[in-house]
């Protein structure tokens, strides 16, 4: 029982800026008298990172001067960019809000109770009786995983649409007056955006030429806790980033893959598109070197990050629409789409184009 993906629509936050802008600004709000900008120009650099979008303009955010202030703005933006994401997935898909049954949210970035899913119910004209499942916490790897979830639910309900919305709003989450590598390392390397997924059981009449989800699998790597998160506190969500990351890759994706491919009857020669998380660039040729991928298998991938940073949960569905547009594998071929996250953990979703 396959699940189609009748539709990917991404969108970004307002305001674009080239990297150095931005590095500029962050020198301003992050480093102290006296501290070394090298090391700041160095790190924002090395994130191959050309241009990013903002929720706000870069001057607006020495205003955020706590998590309330950071996450009234991520309340109301995110509701916005979720609506329009929402918005384009379904007209790309030939469908109307009322035909949506079941609607799951996630991000990593904001907090908001009511959720935004259930704020956007109304403002979109979706059924009062719509399913709803807001996700926190999973962060990079929830576009894959939000898929994946979404495959099992059609699977038990195989006439339905289900509709996926990924929003992060990462600018918010920058510290000020913090100067530390992982803080300096995520204000040069992620970006603000949303993405929407479409997706229809197999009793739903699919799209013509519409991938379809055929599997998934979720990994949860033991003793990794420490390699990736959130510390929150009074001033909003701190970020945590270990050095390591690359080095729980290296141990561990390479024979999730295979494995994973091989209970389907495929290598990884068999892939004719790989759909990867821009994690940042030591993590992308961490990926390439240890699966062994062609030269420019992850090309998709690449551009995304320099032409918007990484979007968290939302980029590997940018990459999923890219994919989908731009580099469209041959009918019947099988693709996979990956991400990493906080946990530490990995998500494989099997694709049939």
């Amino acid at each position: 029982m396959t699940t189609s993906i009748a539709a990917v629509h991404g969108v970004l936050a307002p305001y674009r800026h080239r990297q150095q802008a931005i590095t500029d600004t962050i020198a301003g709000l992050c480093l102290r008298p006296g501290d070394d900008r090298r090391v700041l120009d160095r790190l924002h650099a090395s994130t191959t990172v050309r241009t990013r979008h903002t929720v706000l303009p870069l001057e607006q955010y020495a205003r955020l001067d706590d998590f309330s202030a950071a996450n009234d703005v991520f309340t109301r933006a995110a509701t916005d960019l979720g609506a329009q994401a929402i918005r384009g997935a379904l007209r790309a898909a030939g469908l109307r809000p009322t035909d949506v049954d079941m609607l799951m949210c996630t991000s990593v970035t904001g907090i908001a109770t009511p959720s935004i899913d259930a704020r956007l119910v109304t403002r979109l004209g979706l059924r009062q009786d719509v399913k709803r499942l807001p996700v926190f916490g999973l962060g990079c790897v929830a576009g894959a995983a939000g898929l994946a979830r979404l495959h099992d639910y059609l699977r038990g309900w195989p006439d339905h649409v289900a509709v996926l919305l990924s929003v992060e709003l990462c600018s918010l989450t920058f510290q000020r007056d913090d100067p530390s590598v992982a803080n300096l390392v995520a204000t040069g390397l992620f970006g603000d955006g949303a993405a929407a997924v479409v997706a229809c059981g197999s009793r739903r009449h699919p799209r013509p030429a519409a991938p379809a989800v055929v599997a998934t699998r979720s990994r949860l790597y033991p003793d990794t806790e420490h390699a990736m998160g959130w510390e929150i506190g009074a001033s909003g969500f701190r970020v945590v980033l270990d050095p390591a990351v690359p080095d729980i890759v290296r141990r561990h994706l390479a024979d999730d893959v295979h494995d994973f491919l091989a209970e389907h009857g495929l290598k990884p020669k068999d892939v004719t598109a790989w759909v990867c998380h821009p994690g940042g660039p030591k993590i992308l040729r961490t990926v390439a070197e240890t699966l062994d991928l062609p030269e420019g298998a992850l090309e998709l991938t690449w551009r995304h990050l320099a032409d918007v940073g990484n979007l968290s949960s939302s980029s590997v569905l940018h990459v999923l629409r890219d994919t989908l547009a731009l580099r469209r594998p041959p009918a019947g071929s099988p693709g996979l789409l990956l991400a990493m996250g906080p946990g530490f953990c990995s998500e494989l979703v099997l694709l049939r184009w």
